[in-house]
């Protein structure tokens, strides 16, 4: 018996046993010409395989890489586009740079402590009142988060100001209450089918 387990391994299981067969067939044809023809035949399989995926962007020079691993990077053709080198896939990946600064109340989060940093900096007036209850609420809701129990508004006033670096001194915001905060609206029942109830009356 012919087992997968014991046949070549594949680099793209994905495309299939058959398209590997292809594949390794262009490596055989001699004539240069020839070859390119068989490899944009097989590219053209490869794309009627997964149609949905002709929109994303650079399909085509996706499908000519995975041509050019299926072969082991030995296919010597005229490819549209750069082919990868095996030395690529054998790089370690680059290190992905990290925010770094630290964050004074985290279950707050960096953007709102962004946000009171900008306000603090407000013309004193109406709009900066504004703002300025606008974050303390949403403090509240992101306290609420992790602590649903509940919160005074004190400590929300205290967290203010310490993220304002004191810049910022409230007391009588007028926050919006705990329950209101936590309260989520009961998804409305939809309307049963004049068609449904004709049937259950039918059944009577």
């Amino acid at each position: 018996m012919d087992y997968n387990s014991n046949r070549k391994k594949m680099p793209l299981p994905e495309y299939g046993r058959n398209l590997q067969n292809m594949v390794d067939h262009i490596m055989t044809i001699e004539d240069r010409e020839e070859r390119n023809r068989a490899a944009r035949t097989v590219i053209d399989i490869m794309g009627n395989m997964y149609p949905y995926l002709r929109d994303i962007n650079d399909f085509k020079h996706k499908l000519w890489d995975h041509l050019a691993i299926m072969s082991d990077f030995q296919l010597d053709i005229d490819y549209p586009y750069d082919p990868p080198r095996r030395e690529t896939f054998n790089e370690p990946p680059q290190r992905i740079p990290y925010a770094v600064g630290r964050i004074k109340l985290r279950h707050y989060g960096k953007i709102l402590e962004s946000l009171v940093d900008k306000a603090k900096n407000y013309e004193s007036g109406e709009e900066k009142e504004v703002l300025i209850k606008l974050l303390a609420n949403h403090m509240k809701k992101s306290y609420l988060a992790w602590n649903k129990d509940a919160v005074d508004d004190e400590k929300i006033y205290e967290d203010l100001e310490i993220l304002s670096k004191g810049s910022i001194k409230r007391s009588d915001l007028g926050l919006t209450e705990t329950k209101d905060l936590l309260f989520r609206p009961r998804k409305k029942q939809q309307p049963q089918n004049n068609n449904n109830r004709n049937q259950k009356k039918h059944r009577k």
